[in-house]
């Protein structure tokens, strides 16, 4: 298949139950958990308007609603924080205006990434897209995916977010072997699924942002249940490989914050206050006289 090499369009899978936050998750979406005052989705969809992708598919499931409410336009709310002057509010409010496109379609049942990521299938329609995970925030001097964007459009195959992690943490994420083409562009020959220390092929993680070409759903349908019982997208890229499809790997500039752990939310929270102009200078000086 000939793909080309621009890619327009961005998938947000969002349909995981969250349950490692409840009781907060019960009814409100995990995605929608807010740090400080945006929630976390709104930051990963800012992320991809930012790279000039405006055309974006949220796969949500029947319990994530407040998330297509939280994007909808409220003609009422902005007049009021129009008539009260509250001109930061607002332009924050009008900035998801300039969405081209925002779809949103729904998980059936949670059988894992790679099964959410099958259902954009008809949505790309045959096209190169892009996918940000809805329960991780990349902050960098420019857009993650952006950067993803940007190699696709030179090396024209699938291409991974990298990010290092330290050997404790590696049974956490997908971990690939690779063969370094420039100090962050590596060639990958093997993905391992939350692998053991003893079996992770280096420390390199994939980090929740991917550029993924149309060829990726053939394998989807074909791969089984891995860990956890779910289609993982990992296994699904393994798939790929081994079908004689180049996959690049990408050690993006940036933190990846990864918000599926109470802890890692809690540390998310604190770094993004501190870095707020309103909030920072008086959250530090009472995270000081909480520490004495």
């Amino acid at each position: 298949m000939t793909v080309a090499r621009t890619v327009c369009k961005a998938v947000i899978p969002a349909a995981g139950k969250g349950t490692r936050f409840l009781p907060a998750t019960k009814a409100q979406p995990k995605e929608m958990l807010p740090i400080i005052d945006t929630p976390t989705i709104q930051y990963v969809v800012e992320e991809a308007m930012d790279a000039g992708l405006d055309d974006i598919l949220i796969i949500t499931s029947r319990e994530k609603r407040a998330v297509e409410d939280h994007f909808d336009r409220d003609d009422d709310l902005l007049d009021q924080l129009a008539r009260n002057g509250s001109v930061q509010r607002l332009a924050t409010l009008k900035r998801l205006d300039g969405l081209n496109a925002l779809h949103y379609i729904r998980q059936k049942e949670p059988r894992g990434l790679g099964h959410a990521i099958g259902y954009a299938r008809n949505h790309v329609a045959g096209e190169p897209f892009a996918v940000l995970l809805g329960d991780s925030i990349v902050r960098g001097p420019r857009p993650c995916i952006g950067q993803l964007a940007e190699v696709f459009a030179r090396v024209g195959g699938t291409v991974i977010g990298l990010e290092r992690v330290p050997a404790e943490h590696v049974t956490r994420y997908g971990i690939v072997a690779v063969e370094p083409i420039d100090d962050r562009l590596f060639r990958v020959t093997g993905l391992v699924e939350k692998p053991s220390l003893a079996e992770a092929p280096s420390d390199l993680a994939i980090g929740a942002r991917y550029v993924l070409t149309p060829d990726i759903f053939e394998q989807i349908d074909h791969t089984a249940p891995g860990k956890g019982g779910e289609i993982q997208l990992t296994d699904a890229l393994q798939r790929l490989l081994d079908a004689g499809q180049p996959i690049f790997g990408y050690h993006f500039e940036g933190k990846r914050h990864d918000i599926g752990s109470k802890l890692d939310f809690l540390k998310t929270t604190v770094e993004f206050a501190l870095q707020r102009d309103d909030l920072g200078g008086e959250f530090r000086r009472f995270l000081k006289d909480l520490a004495l």
